[in-house]
């Protein structure tokens, strides 16, 4: 297989009492940021917001795929993925999105896409906040 155009990995983020973000606009430097930050190419970028208190939703669509951001500010919670193709790192984005939205807690899953079933491939565990320079 052809690994510059082989799937790749997905990471999950859960992020709790991190910066409200104040209007979808605001968002948009900060996909861009962790996009590049990992090699990624944006080809777009897309929010929506849900009126003055409610929340955001987006994506920013890569060449390499895409990452999305959904919050929910009753909760003081948001979801964000970022899936990239190939041999793209997904963490450099993740330091990104951390150090501009400040979450308190901090939960995220790695999980490898494509695999072939017949000869599996564990992802590694990620370490959790405050553990490893990755995520500091």
């Amino acid at each position: 297989m052809n690994d510059a155009y082989a799937p790749g990995q997905h990471l999950l983020i859960d992020f709790w009492q991190a910066i409200r973000p104040p209007n979808p606009a605001w968002l948009e430097p900060i996909l861009r940021q962790a996009a590049a930050a990992c090699g990624a190419r944006v080809l777009d970028v897309r929010l929506h917001g849900f009126g003055e208190d409610g929340g955001i939703t987006g994506v920013a669509i890569l060449a390499e795929s895409h990452i999305s951001l959904h919050t929910w500010p009753e909760r003081d919670y948001m979801a964000i993925d970022i899936f990239l193709c190939g041999q793209r790192d997904p963490l450099p984005a993740l330091a990104v999105l951390r150090q501009a939205l400040q979450p308190q807690r901090v939960e995220t899953h790695l999980q490898r896409r494509g695999g072939n079933p017949a000869f599996p491939s564990p992802s590694p565990p990620l370490p959790r906040a405050g553990e490893g320079d990755e995520l500091d």
